[in-house]
């Protein structure tokens, strides 16, 4: 039984999605198979020590979704692996003026 679970859990679809701060600074690259809640953990600071409350990176300027969480994943990794501006370049191709895409992910 468990192993069907971690089966169909892997097999869910996927978000890639890059945060920032108020000033566009500092980003951050994560993976997950749920934005919306996950967004919220970032804003409200769920993990106090994490990467992303320490610089408060709550700014949702760029996702991306894939067929499986495991494309997400492998997709996060090739983009932490980039340059900035390879990700401002992507960030800048759907969100020239890098908004915060919250409130669009909020209505789905």
């Amino acid at each position: 039984m468990t192993a069907v679970y971690y089966f169909n859990w892997m097999e869910r679809g996927g978000v890639v999605y890059i945060l920032t701060n108020r000033s566009n600074t500092t980003l951050y690259v994560g993976a997950t198979s749920d934005l919306y809640p996950r967004i919220v953990e970032h804003r409200e600071k769920k993990y106090p020590g994490s990467f992303t409350a320490r610089y408060n990176i709550s700014k949702l300027v760029y996702f991306e979704a894939l067929p499986t969480i495991t494309e997400a994943i492998d997709r996060e990794k090739q983009l932490k692996g980039g340059s900035r501006k390879k990700k401002e370049d992507l960030i800048n191709s759907i969100n020239p003026k890098w908004r915060d895409l919250f409130d669009d992910i909020s209505r789905w």
